[in-house]
């Protein structure tokens, strides 16, 4: 099957299988599976294992991400509410001595038990919906973890928490009375002032990008939490910047300096930008932002643990332009979109020279590498 891992897969399905007691389309499945492995979840390349349709694949968590999951929280007794896959689950396992997975998929439970069986991992698995589970449960956990669908019945995406299923909102405080702490995986769209504003014993809240994407938002909930604010930690994995903490106080009372560019110019990675603390950034790392509306900043000393993009750039005139130039451009708070801008002054995108179309206090601006 590994050989097939290139083959054209419309081709293959035209074709008759070669075993009499596996299907075609089945065959197909499976060199999917392993497609979405390679890039997805790696260490499920292993012999025996077994791959479910294509939507659970996508719908799953990545390695990268799940393995983040495992170095934060530890305990005794685990509950995944939503298997889907068992990605997060099978990472978060290796911190717990006791393992549930709820799903009420009965085939997708049977290939995650399986697939658990091959690498060894024992948990106990049950096939339910997850309001049945909660209403017949009389069992206590250390933690609750949960992926809702984030999909309406028409199968268009949805991001409030009331409008996923289940409903967060609905079920939080039953969570709350069977665990001591809830983690629920959330959209990389999920607005985190509305966040705050509905979940009570919210008091963690991590924005996971790898490599500059936003993947998930983690919500974290418990009665027992002793924090005054609300803790966000700020995580870029795969890209070799600082972790950022903070909690949310602590913009709402700073002002932000503000200065035309100097040597240095500070893009913060999109974790950071998700976060909307931009305000915080500039005193953290003792920056001057270029405009309130502008998310760049800039010192005339190097802060090399800044976590984003820095660069050193001085000011042109557009007249220093010269057609045919290669540039990956940016363009943040500005009229023209990168398209539009390579399009006026005829640039190739790439290389590895930048150039910033922005706008500091005085106006317009246009910064070039050095």
């Amino acid at each position: 099957m590994n050989a097939n891992l290139t083959t054209d897969l419309h081709s293959l399905l035209l074709k008759k299988s070669p075993f009499q007691e596996v299907s075609m389309p089945e065959i197909v499945q499976q060199i999917k599976g392993k497609q979405v492995a390679q890039r997805k979840f790696p260490f499920l390349l292993t012999e025996g294992i077994i791959f479910p349709p294509q939507l659970n694949l996508e719908q799953s968590s990545s390695e990268k991400t799940a393995q983040y999951k495992s170095k934060i929280i530890s305990g005794k007794k685990l509950v995944d509410l939503t298997s889907g896959f068992g990605i997060d689950a099978y990472y978060l396992s290796q911190n717990f001595e006791e393992v549930m997975l709820i799903e009420q998929n009965s085939e997708l439970l049977n290939i995650v038990e399986h697939n658990w069986s091959v690498l060894g991992r024992k948990a106990q698995f049950i096939n339910s919906s997850l309001e049945n589970f909660l209403d017949n449960n009389e069992e206590s956990f250390d933690l609750i973890y949960l992926d809702p669908a984030r999909r309406d019945n028409r199968k268009n995406k949805v991001f409030l928490l009331e409008d996923l299923s289940p409903d967060i909102l609905k079920i939080q405080d039953k969570l709350l009375s069977i665990s001591k702490k809830v983690m629920v995986k959330l959209s990389p769209l999920i607005d985190l002032k509305y966040l705050r504003s509905v979940l009570p014993d919210l008091y963690r809240i991590d924005i996971i990008a790898v490599k500059n994407d936003v993947k998930e938002v983690l919500a974290f909930l418990s009665k027992e939490s002793l924090v005054e604010d609300i803790i966000c930690n700020c995580m870029n994995l795969e890209s070799g910047e600082q972790d950022f903490t903070f909690q949310f106080l602590e913009e709402k009372n700073i002002q932000a300096v503000y200065s035309e560019p100097e040597k240095f110019i500070y893009i913060p990675n999109n974790s950071i930008l998700k976060a909307g603390i931009f305000n915080l950034i500039s005193s953290r790392f003792e920056l001057k932002k270029l405009h309130p509306n502008t998310h760049i900043y800039t010192s005339s000393d190097r802060k090399d643990e800044f976590p984003g993009r820095i660069l050193e750039m001085e000011c042109i005139d557009s007249k220093g332009i010269k057609k045919g130039e290669q540039f990956n451009i940016i363009s943040k708070n500005y009229p023209l979109k990168p398209e539009e801008i390579k399009k006026k002054y005829s640039l190739k995108d790439g290389g590895e020279n930048y150039l910033i179309f922005t706008q500091s206090k005085k106006g317009k601006i246009i910064l070039k590498s050095v």
